[in-house]
């Protein structure tokens, strides 16, 4: 079989009459006998069906590999900072409450600045907004290492955080209703993605990597940050991030599809402007695609585009209690090394690797539970009477999706809330830092469990 390379493919439907892709209209546009061969041996497709994906199984692993590797700064940039609270604190001449600011104003930009550039992401794809965000957390970086007062730290977190935010696309594409929400960092751009190339029965393993590379962050963030901080000081934080980020950037400017589908379609439309690849223009030149109407070169976006989500009632259930857990979990990693210092006397580089266990347990999470959701789905589609149609996707509609996502979250939710509460009881009695660490270990595990089951169930619908 040869796989359909998207944006290369030779059927393209036209647009709608706002330059936006329509699967219906591009179904017609087609001749009944014209066909496209998928990988993985499914046999031919007439266009006269509805193909959810025409990347090739290559492509989406590629894919979803680069989009998870760039939500990983959206972590990173938070637990490499917490092993260099305290030296911040002493190189500034200011308090730790203050340096803890820093952190409280990183986590409220994270959650404002989505829902700007939320409504954007419908207009312009995924892959603009990857390149603006990544350019301007590489800029942030930059300057956070060469400052050296506190306001310019305070307000360069916080651009720093703008940089890392990003949105899940809200949208509804013919006959296929994607929900959607503003949410934090370059990690909501990369369920957009998934999203868009995978249907629902594949989704849990691919979120399921998503979020093994985003706790790569929690587990060896706060290890490098411990030995950056003790050994080469603390601006060289910000300068790992800085070449990782802009490493990254360049990446994705060479080779890194659009995938969005009011953009590509099913991927076979092909790209033009900021949404094609370096690779893409060297191979093909100035020519523009056919069939893509220029858009409007100005859209101011419409920061209340997120609110019909929260005041759905399901949506806002599932972010609410994402949301608790969320917040007790960031309350434990940014005050992890503070406390371990203060009781422990640790230095910086031991700081550090207190935050292994939680980061060990969310890797653990991440990849059983992605694979345990997938299960569950399958195991729901026959209780159901339906069939999985990896090609087209299933119907999402009429089909119970929460209770295939939410079914085995019990357990979960009962061991990470008893860990939290044994944690707050085992620093008040100052015992042996092994038991606090053992505890970490299941929250992080909780954590990551609910995030994934949550964000499957409502988002990833």
């Amino acid at each position: 079989m040869t796989p359909v390379v998207a944006n290369n493919a030779t059927t393209e439907g036209p647009p709608d009459k706002d330059g936006i892709w329509n699967p219906t209209s591009a179904e017609q546009s087609h001749q009944p006998e014209s066909s496209l061969e998928l990988e993985g041996g499914s046999g031919p497709v007439t266009s006269q069906q509805a193909v959810y994906s025409t990347f090739s199984t290559t492509s989406k692993r590629w894919i979803s590999f680069t989009a998870s590797s760039a939500a990983m700064f959206s972590g990173l940039s938070s637990f490499l900072y917490y092993p260099a609270v305290h030296p911040l604190a002493e190189s500034l001449h200011a308090s730790i409450e203050l340096i803890n600011l820093t952190i409280t104003s990183y986590l409220v930009v994270s959650g404002i600045v989505p829902s700007v550039i939320g409504d954007l992401a419908d207009r312009t794809g995924r892959r603009p907004l990857y390149l603006v965000t990544l350019v301007v957390y590489f800029s942030a970086n930059i300057g956070l290492a060469l400052q050296n007062s506190y306001p310019a730290l305070f307000v360069l977190r916080m651009i720093q955080s703008a940089g890392s935010s990003g949105t899940l696309q809200a949208s509804s594409i013919g006959k296929r209703k994607e929900l959607s929400f503003s949410g934090k960092g370059t990690i909501t751009l990369a369920y957009g993605v998934i999203a868009d190339i995978a249907p629902s029965a594949e989704r849990g393993s691919y979120v399921g990597v998503l979020m093994g590379f985003t706790n790569t962050a929690p587990s060896l963030g706060p290890v490098l940050g411990g030995i950056i901080s003790q050994c080469l000081g603390w601006p060289w934080t910000f300068w790992l991030l800085a070449i990782l980020s802009g490493a990254q950037l360049l990446g994705m400017v060479m080779f890194f599809p659009e995938t969005a589908k009011n953009v590509v379609g099913d991927g076979s439309v092909k790209a033009r402007g900021l949404n094609r690849t370096i690779i893409n223009f060297l191979q093909t030149g100035l020519s523009p695609p056919t069939h893509v109407k220029k858009r409007r070169s100005v859209y101011w976006p419409n920061p209340l585009a997120c609110l019909p989500v929260v005041l759905d009632r399901n949506s806002a259930l599932v972010m609410l209690v994402g949301g608790i857990f969320y917040t007790v979990f960031s309350c434990l990693a940014a005050s992890l090394s503070t406390i371990c210092i203060k009781l422990y006397n640790l230095n910086y580089l031991d700081a550090g690797l207190v935050y292994l266990p939680a980061g060990v347990g969310g890797i653990l999470a991440a990849y059983s539970t992605g694979k345990l959701l997938d299960h569950d789905y399958k195991k729901t589609v026959r209780e159901q009477g339906l069939e999985v149609d990896p090609a087209t996707g299933d119907d999402v509609v009429r089909f119970p999706v929460e209770k295939a996502r939410l079914r085995g979250v019990w357990f979960p939710a009962a061991m990470g809330t008893t860990a939290v509460v044994g944690y707050g009881w085992t620093l008040s009695r100052r015992s042996h830092i092994a038991v606090p660490l053992v505890l970490q270990f299941f929250t992080g595990m909780e954590e990551q469990e609910k995030i994934l089951s949550g964000m499957t169930s409502e988002f990833l619908r």
